[in-house]
């Protein structure tokens, strides 16, 4: 029995000490304000001063973190708890994107595309309506590592030429569709000869006016455009020539190269 009462007297004071200490927790977890996180968690509120957007301005770490562990036992809240409405909000795993104390402060891992697509909904519909080897690639394989990130072209593709530089890409090209060729009123003759060598070549040889004509005056707004020569000219023969002759190269050969005409 002495030995029993040793024991119980060792035991107790531990015991009771137990109790005090889970009170004096469940105490002061009731009591905590946003300044007790500071004594602990050093790194997350040095994040939200530097990058917290709206997690800084709009609330703060006990809207979020509602109990603090042991006490609750999961004390880190789901995104949906709060951002809701789209098709975005609904993705799984959102801290693999976004740090919750930096939530724009995006980085990317792994191969991403439908998760992207669901906020970039205006660059999907010009993959789709448009298909080329960009739209079968991941997003983030072009917007590597970081959100926001726009590589140059000249990364993946040889610009036309060697006078060619990354700015004069966008002239032209728009990365979500490639292949639409659509360039401004304002595009110099140099760009378009850096494809079309013959016919540039032909127009700074010709004497006519159509040498100090733009490329995108006559082949106006989209690539390939090719207009009638009437559409400026009219009709400037005598009808009967024009009767006999309806198509303008049938004499003159071709509007880069005017002063080869055909004698047949």
């Amino acid at each position: 029995m002495k030995q029993y009462g040793k024991f119980y007297r060792g035991i107790l004071p531990i015991f009771f000490f137990s109790i005090l200490l889970l009170s004096s927790s469940a105490a002061a977890e009731s009591t905590l304000s946003v300044k007790d996180c500071n004594k602990c968690h050093e790194v997350q509120p040095r994040e939200i001063d530097t990058a917290g957007a709206a997690h800084e301005s709009q609330i703060n770490c006990l809207d979020c973190h509602t109990g603090h562990r042991p006490m609750s036992e999961n004390n880190i809240p789901a995104c949906s708890q709060c951002h809701e409405g789209s098709e975005h909000y609904s993705l799984n795993n959102c801290t693999s994107c976004h740090n919750p104390h930096q939530p724009l402060n995006v980085v990317l891992t792994g191969e991403l595309k439908a998760e992207c697509l669901t906020c970039h909904t205006e660059q999907n519909e010009q993959m789709l309506a448009n298909p080329s080897q960009h739209g079968e690639m991941a997003c983030n394989f072009c917007h590597a590592d970081k959100h926001g990130v726009i590589p140059a072209c000249t990364e993946c593709h040889e610009p036309h030429s060697a006078e060619m530089v990354q700015t004069d890409c966008a002239v032209c090209h728009a990365a979500h569709q490639p292949t639409v060729l659509e360039y401004p009123d304002t595009t110099p003759n140099l760009l378009c000869a850096a494809c079309h060598e013959t016919a540039y070549g032909q127009l700074l040889a010709t004497n006519t006016k159509h040498k100090a004509v733009g490329c995108v005056e006559c082949h106006a707004d989209k690539h390939k455009t090719v207009p009638q020569c009437s559409d400026c000219h009219g009709t400037p023969h005598a009808a009967g020539i024009h009767a006999k002759f309806p198509e303008c190269g049938s004499c003159h050969n071709t509007a880069h190269d005017l002063n080869n005409l055909k004698n047949d």
